[in-house]
């Protein structure tokens, strides 16, 4: 199901910055000038119409492998500009930052050039291919004292926070007892695509990475004590690749209590009966503490539609909640629309409101930390040992 909500973001996204946009010559005089590394079809949304709403953020660049590509993503979407190459972008002075959505096992060779050419970096995720290369990354930022951000956007969005703010308030139950979470795809991931490609990175636990950050986000955890256990289904054109996986991890959450954790992850999801493809099955987190089931349904695009339902444990009373603007962290901020955000943005744009207020000297109303992000990339290196496959191959 996650390529189809991925599909519906698209035309979200279209639709707001079509009616939302800031003309170019209405651009702040303080605004960042963006480059965009790669022809992903994931820019649109990721970037390309976060920054048409974004007074502060120029769409300066695009760059393609292929330059009749990169000049047509140019047109289409008014970059200034575009380049044949990813390392002609990172040598043009006027690029401020770049994002970069190249295949998984490229992102820490693309991220490292860009440092190395003075640029900020905002990468998508998985951050790199394995916890080796993610520990250089970040050394390589902070040497060249330098932003560098994993885009884990559904993160930033207020309904993440209220979500939060609920499970740790102590009305909905004072201990975490289990968490599961769960991404799908069905229809799955089609054959050739570069997330079935073991050199690139691929597998459903790098695809789907949402489920273990919705896991670690919510117990605010580092490392797993444990893998208590760690399953795969091979893909069958290549068995060091995961179609799916399922894990169950044992965490401490923030008083030292133990926390069952079960993180599912698919990318070839079986249809019902064989016939009828899942799409009700948006990722989501149940978070069970001791007087309640709280759920986090479509945590990774809460923009489009979600819920957090809360149900008692005792009256089977169920309760439903809903955050698009404003909340706990964004609710007194300042930003670049007005105090809280606006409904109609997406959790990429939130993002980018981060992004560039960290850029710009500001302190981001929320952030992914560089530490984070490493024991990320630790546990599902450790994830992978367990299940007995080999962890991605990099660059370190």
């Amino acid at each position: 199901m996650a390529l189809v909500i991925q599909a519906y973001t698209f035309l979200y996204q279209y639709a707001n910055s079509w009616l939302h946009a800031t003309p170019a010559k209405n651009k702040s005089s303080k605004a960042l000038k963006m480059g965009v590394l790669s022809s992903a079809q994931i820019n649109a949304a990721a970037a390309i119409h976060p920054a048409e709403t974004h007074p502060d953020v120029i769409l300066y660049a695009i760059a393609s492998r292929d330059a009749d590509t990169a000049a047509k993503s140019a047109k289409s979407y008014a970059f200034q500009k575009s380049y044949g190459s990813y390392q002609a972008l990172l040598e043009d002075p006027e690029v401020d930052f770049v994002y970069i959505s190249v295949p998984n096992g490229l992102h820490y060779e693309w991220a490292s050039k860009a440092l190395k050419a003075g640029k900020h970096v905002l990468l998508e995720k998985p951050f790199t291919s394995n916890a080796a290369e993610a520990e250089a990354l970040v050394r390589e930022a902070d040497q060249a004292n330098l932003v560098l951000e994993e885009a884990f956007h559904w993160q930033f969005h207020p309904a993440a926070h209220l979500w939060r703010a609920l499970v740790e308030s102590g009305e909905y139950g004072r201990q975490i007892i289990s968490t599961n979470a769960k991404m799908t795809a069905s229809p799955g991931v089609p054959d050739g695509d570069i997330r079935w490609q073991f050199d690139l990175a691929g597998g459903s636990l790098m695809d789907a990475t949402y489920a273990l950050s919705f896991t670690r986000y919510i117990l605010r955890a580092g490392m797993p004590e444990k893998i208590l256990s760690a399953v795969a289904r091979p893909y069958d054109k290549d068995k060091r690749v995961d179609a799916a996986m399922t894990t169950t991890l044992l965490f401490k959450d923030q008083s030292g209590e133990s926390v069952h954790s079960r993180v599912y992850t698919d990318i070839a999801r079986g249809w019902l009966g064989g016939v009828i493809p899942r799409v009700w099955e948006l990722p989501q987190i149940e978070v069970e503490t001791d007087k309640c089931h709280i759920v986090f349904y479509n945590a990774m695009m809460p923009h489009l539609y979600h819920y957090i339902s809360i149900t008692d444990k005792a009256t089977s009373t169920i309760t439903y909640k809903h955050q698009y603007s404003g909340g706990p962290v964004w609710g007194n901020v300042q930003t670049s629309v007005g105090v809280g955000g606006a409904s109609y943005w997406s959790t990429y744009r939130y993002q980018l409101e981060a992004f560039v207020t960290k850029l710009q000297g500001g302190e981001p109303a929320y952030w992914v930390t560089n530490e984070e992000s490493i024991k990320q990339m630790q546990t599902i290196d450790q994830i992978y040992s367990a299940a007995g496959l080999p962890i991605r191959p990099g660059k370190v």
